[in-house]
């Protein structure tokens, strides 16, 4: 995978002379090489790959759109960097600011030679939308979380708990095909579920659960939320239950590109308004994903930016009794001009063991 010419052609739009790529997410989007190390500079005449020993045969053999150089132990990257800037004539080079740390940027800055510019918006952006190569891996890894949701809940027994429930969930996204979760799953239940984000522990499994989880396939994510029932279901857990899908229907439906965030989030809030509940969703209503769970677009009350076509972001609404209990239900959906695709194919059918 090259998109370091998408790099390049949106360079003029920020006023730089180049692109300096420092992060690990945004450096394998660009490359479709991962590394836990290395920089890749990207000009409109030549782009470099700078990577240690570690890196650099396999990364010589699987990225195509960069010159990809060796850096010695005992040198900076900014020595190599320089040289880059210097034979390109670079003047003004944009950096990653939602990235790079302060005590990276005072190094960069104090050695580089040229003008640092902040330019993180110019990745989020072009990251926003989805190519199919990209699709097709999200679609994968939401494959193998719909089967090992499946597998999973067929391993509930009487007495366990929420930690072994996780490991579950752990074992086969892994058995499946995931590379790793692309979180750590949240499994919460009884009361303890009014925690949008509580993390298991050693209790048994009862009430209402919530299980949160993805996997990652070939570094793209998933993430879905799923709530069952293990025991007595009572009239005001089935309100709640039934309550929480109809807004997540309603915010599957209204999903297409070109809404605006805020709007889309109202579209299934106000479903949860109209039924009482509006103060027990305190959360947006989703987030963009790709090679990172969360990405930079929302679907939340303060998003007043647009959702573009191919974006997949998130409808998961929730409402959460405090020291009661809570339901969430979460699908992946991939924006068209004329709606949306859902990637999740798991039941929504209220399940009761």
């Amino acid at each position: 995978m090259n998109r370091i010419p998408e790099i390049i052609a949106a360079l003029p739009k920020y006023d730089i002379d180049a692109m300096l790529l420092t992060g690990a997410v945004n450096r394998r989007w660009a490359t479709g090489f991962p590394s836990s190390a290395g920089v890749l500079v990207v000009t409109p005449t030549e782009s470099v790959f700078v990577i240690d020993s570690r890196y650099v045969e396999n990364a010589k053999a699987q990225i195509t759109g960069a010159r990809v150089i060796e850096i010695e132990t005992n040198k900076p990257y900014t020595e190599i960097i320089n040289k880059v800037l210097e034979e390109n004539k670079v003047q003004t080079l944009g950096f990653e600011d939602s990235v790079m740390t302060q005590a990276a940027y005072a190094e960069y800055q104090k050695k580089l030679k040229a003008e640092l510019i902040p330019a993180g918006e110019l990745m989020d952006i072009l990251r926003q939308s989805k190519n199919e190569m990209e699709l097709s891996c999200i679609k994968k890894a939401q494959e193998i979380t719909d089967k090992a949701f499946a597998q999973a809940i067929e391993r509930i027994t009487p007495g366990m708990t929420e930690k072994e429930l996780a490991a579950e969930i752990v074992y086969h996204l892994l058995k499946n095909g995931g590379e790793k979760t692309s979180f750590d799953p949240i499994v919460i239940s009884g009361s303890r579920s009014s925690v949008p984000h509580g993390t298991p522990g050693d209790y048994p499994l009862s009430g209402f659960v919530v299980i949160d989880f993805g996997a990652v396939y070939r570094g793209y994510c998933s993430d879905m939320t799923r709530t069952i029932a293990v025991g007595t279901v009572t009239d005001e857990m089935r309100r709640v239950y039934d309550t929480v899908l109809e807004a997540q229907l309603a915010g599957c439906r209204a999903a297409k590109a070109g809404i605006v965030g805020r709007d889309l989030d109202q579209v299934a809030r106000s479903v949860i308004e109209a039924a009482g509940y509006g103060a027990y969703f305190k959360h947006g209503l989703g987030h963009s994903l790709g090679l990172e769970v969360h990405e930079s677009l929302r679907a939340a009350p303060t998003e007043n930016r647009v959702l573009p076509a191919g974006t997949v972001v998130s409808i998961e609404p929730g409402i959460y009794l405090p020291g009661q209990f809570g339901v969430r239900i979460e699908d992946l959906v991939y924006l068209t001009e004329t709606g949306a695709e859902n990637l999740t194919k798991s039941p929504k059918e209220l399940i009761v063991l």
